[in-house]
């Protein structure tokens, strides 16, 4: 809660260091400098404190790693899972935290 209070835009990764999740945190670090004004924070996936990412409504019945959640002034406004390409981050990205 302390980085959406302290950020106005947020990206957290949720996953593991699998196939599934590797290329997503690849695309965040590609993507940072692109997007100065985004917070991009990943977490351990089987950590308890992911609990809050985990037990969301909307990543409730998320199957696949990564759980990806985009926060706009401490509101979730996107929840995606799986693999994704740095294109599909870009595309939300863009439609919620443009400047």
């Amino acid at each position: 809660s302390e980085v959406l209070n302290s950020n106005e835009n947020v990206m957290v990764c949720c996953g593991r260091m699998g196939p599934m999740c590797t290329p997503v945190y690849s695309a965040m670090k590609e993507l940072e400098n692109n997007y100065p004004h985004v917070e991009f924070r990943d977490m351990l996936f089987d950590n308890p404190h992911s609990a809050v990412i985990r037990n969301l409504p909307e990543t409730r019945n998320f199957m696949g790693l990564p759980f990806v959640v985009y926060y706009k002034n401490g509101k979730l406004v996107e929840a995606t899972s799986s693999i994704q390409s740095k294109e599909q981050i870009s595309t939300i990205l863009d439609e919620y935290f443009t400047n």
